[in-house]
């Protein structure tokens, strides 16, 4: 069992830390940690996150009622039960809006893979939900399609969400996705940016497995995708609007098609659909540069 107090101080240091990156203006922004079956440390509502003191801290059940606490819950805890009911391994969740990140998160632009090393180990594809009124029900549930495939998700206009074993690392996955998307805005302003090539991305994938950390690249459902073209969550793309027109899609990176047998009916060839998609891409890039 986590020590509640404890834990409370480690919910206000993470709450001065993110207030002080600018990632949570005036009273955005909300963090969680599960500390029982049915017992949730949440932040309160209409609160700044860097001036959080442990009393000021609430806690609520995994319906999102709350249970004690001086100051009313935060509205958005709803978003925080779905996470922990989804999720059983999840004892934290951190909620706020890194700028970078969240540009991507508004202009629905899917973040380009294989670019940096750290991000493809520690990160990963990041998929954009669609868009609901915060503090819904409807809101909470926009993150069901992809929070067992991910640890972080940009939630469409809004802002992100990431979670993890402690407070802590579930704010490290936020600061790594908002330094990653500078970077590439940086990099757009400079002309381009460059994609690692497959043998280099398949590396990182292996090195990633080794060192513990789950990619669904590196499963058998997804082994003949696209390693580097947000293969993982493009089928939600044409739902949340999602498209890429800011960057270039990295060329074609999937394993070779297997010889047909003898006398069997042709599968669709998968490099034309890559191709298809690619020139689609660029297309759509191009036009959206004019």
């Amino acid at each position: 069992m986590l020590n509640p107090h404890k834990t409370k101080q480690d919910i206000c240091e993470i709450g001065r830390r993110i207030y002080a990156k600018g990632f949570a203006a005036a009273n955005d922004g909300n963090l969680s940690v599960r500390i029982g079956d049915n017992e949730v440390l949440c932040t309160p509502t209409l609160h700044s996150k860097g001036f959080l003191k442990p009393e000021d801290i609430c806690t609520i059940d995994m319906k999102g009622k709350q249970t004690a606490g001086r100051k009313p819950r935060s509205s958005e805890a709803l978003l925080h039960v779905e996470i922990y009911k989804a999720r059983p391994d999840v004892k934290s969740v951190v909620h706020c809006h890194p700028p970078h990140a969240t540009a991507f998160a508004v202009a629905k632009e899917p973040i380009p893979q294989c670019v940096l090393p750290e991000v493809e180990v520690f990160l990963g594809d990041v998929p954009i939900t669609k868009y609901e009124t915060p503090g819904s029900q409807a809101f909470a549930e926009t993150i069901l399609p992809f929070v067992k495939m991910t640890n972080i998700i940009l939630l469409a206009n809004h802002g992100t969400v990431s979670f993890g074993e402690d407070v802590e690392r579930a704010y490290w996955w936020t600061e790594i996705l908002d330094a990653y998307c500078r970077i590439l805005l940086l990099s757009r302003q400079l002309g381009r940016i460059n994609y690692f090539p497959e043998e280099k991305e398949r590396e990182l994938l292996s090195r990633k497995q080794a060192l513990g950390h789950s990619d669904p690249r590196n499963t058998p459902e997804y082994q003949n995708c696209d390693i580097c073209a947000n293969d993982i969550f493009r089928s939600s793309w044409q739902e949340t609007g999602v498209a890429r027109k800011a960057f270039e899609p990295p060329p074609p990176m999937r394993p070779p098609a297997k010889p047909a047998e003898p006398g069997s009916t042709p599968p669709d060839d998968p490099d034309v659909e890559t191709l298809v998609q690619a020139i689609t891409d660029r297309v759509m890039a191009a036009l959206s540069q004019q």
